[in-house]
């Protein structure tokens, strides 16, 4: 097994470290188990499953680094590791940005494990599959999926006498169902720490439903829609302005954040009723605790009421400026309402309904303007129902703009680790129609 229990790991991080003749020697270590499934054309192709171990050393003299990596643990091979380390770093450049490893810190308990997601075997993987193939042959769909469940832990000790450990688990599921007609498609992801969450009978169903739905879809006139995105389809969006919230790059001028010499902390660049923060402890979306620097991580706002809350600051970024560091966000959640999907389409007298947005690109990084295409399930909706499928559309948008015309927030929904609503948009800049199902 390559999962090591906090005082296994301890233990043998301790004994590598006594190998150690560096000015300060920092180790990062992890493993995991993980299985999964792929199928194609109503049949399954592939299952495997994986046992992964690594310990990397980051040795240093002065501000010069060398890092070097093993997956054998025994005491020969650590000590080889280490050496390995300090003869880069002998060799290697000043860093000028370089930061000395930090002390001991104090971390909140992690509740990113569940005992039965790492207890996943073979059986469950192929009923999974099963629950998807079956149902789509019998609507004369073919199905592509893909499950992968993993359980580890990584952990982190330095010479300055910082450790830290955390146990995960994780299944993440997609899926695309295609009409045997090539007319149609849907797509539906999942993904969980606890197991116990996850139906995949409903995920099935989801994206059959939408495949069937998609059939022959109509070409319309691209323009300025309101549309109801699915957190699949806005997911991206809003991770690429998460990414702006780095305080080196607004101090600097090279982001949204930015102005006049100057970042946007404290102003209001969305509309009121958007909040968004981050929480390593949150039972939905937990993570770890602890960052890659060895940072404690515990929940912050980061937009609260429309007002940029905080930016975040490396360790290194933080000295220059004066301040205390602040992690980027583990994971990201954002504020949903009560409305279910269905009660956003029946309020909609007009528009769009968009199951995921892909090839997302960037355009204009000052004003966050992307570009992109719909795609698995794009929905024409006209006094409260959805009347036809369209064809799919390029799109140009930003995210601010997106959340500064927010008309209604929907349920919160987990996707990719974060949690993010249903959202009813105004005027979303659709460019160009797609001839791609």
């Amino acid at each position: 097994m390559a999962i090591y229990t906090k005082e296994e790991a301890r233990k043998l991080m301790e004994k590598a470290l006594s190998f150690s003749t560096a000015d300060s020697c920092e180790i990062n270590m992890g493993g995991s188990e993980s299985g999964n499934i792929r199928y194609a054309r109503n049949t399954v192709t592939t299952a495997g499953h994986q046992s992964n171990q690594t310990l990397a050393v980051t040795s240093s003299f002065g501000k010069k680094s060398g890092t070097a990596t093993i997956d054998e643990f025994d005491d020969a091979s650590l000590e080889k590791v280490i050496k390995r380390a300090e003869e880069l770093a002998k060799l290697s450049p000043e860093n000028p940005e370089f930061m000395e490893p930090l002390g001991p810190q104090t971390y909140q308990d992690s509740k990113g494990f569940i005992e039965g997601t790492a207890n996943i075997q073979p059986a469950y993987r192929a009923k999974v599959a099963a629950s998807s193939i079956e149902p789509a042959s019998a609507k004369d769909v073919t199905a592509a999926g893909f499950l992968e469940d993993s359980a580890g832990f990584s952990a982190k000790m330095n010479s300055k006498g910082l450790f830290a450990y955390n146990q995960s688990t994780n299944v993440d599921f997609t899926v695309t169902m295609r009409t045997n007609d090539g007319t149609g498609s849907g797509w539906v992801t999942r993904d969980y720490n606890d197991i116990s969450k996850f139906n995949p009978e409903e995920a099935a169903k989801v994206a059959i439903d939408k495949a069937v739905m998609s059939r022959e879809a109509k070409a319309i006139e691209p323009g300025k829609y309101t549309v109801i995105l699915e957190p699949a389809a806005s997911v991206d969006l809003l991770g690429n302005m998460a990414g702006s919230f780095n305080a080196r790059t607004a101090d600097e001028g090279r982001s949204f954040m930015s102005k006049d010499g100057g970042t946007k902390m404290g102003e209001k660049i969305v509309d009121e009723r958007v909040n968004i923060w981050s929480d390593p402890q949150h039972p939905d979306v937990p993570t770890s605790t602890w960052n890659g620097d060895g940072l404690p991580l515990k929940k912050m706002n980061w937009i609260e009421n429309g007002v940029v809350k905080n930016l975040a600051y490396s360790r290194y970024w933080a000295k220059e400026k004066g301040v205390e560091p602040v992690p980027f966000p583990s994971n990201f959640i954002m504020a949903g309402g009560d409305a279910s999907r269905e009660e956003l389409i029946k309020s909609t007298k007009k528009g769009i309904l968009v199951t995921r947005l892909w090839y997302i690109r960037g355009v204009d990084p000052q004003t966050l303007l992307y570009t992109g295409l719909t795609r698995d399930g794009t929905f024409y909706i006209e006094n409260g129902e959805i009347k036809y499928p369209v064809k799919n559309f390029r799109f140009n948008e930003s995210p601010i703009i997106m959340l500064n015309n927010l008309e209604e927030l929907g349920e919160q929904v987990r996707i990719d680790g974060n949690l993010i609503p249903y959202m009813k948009i105004r005027d979303f800049t659709f460019t160009s129609l797609s001839d791609a199902v």
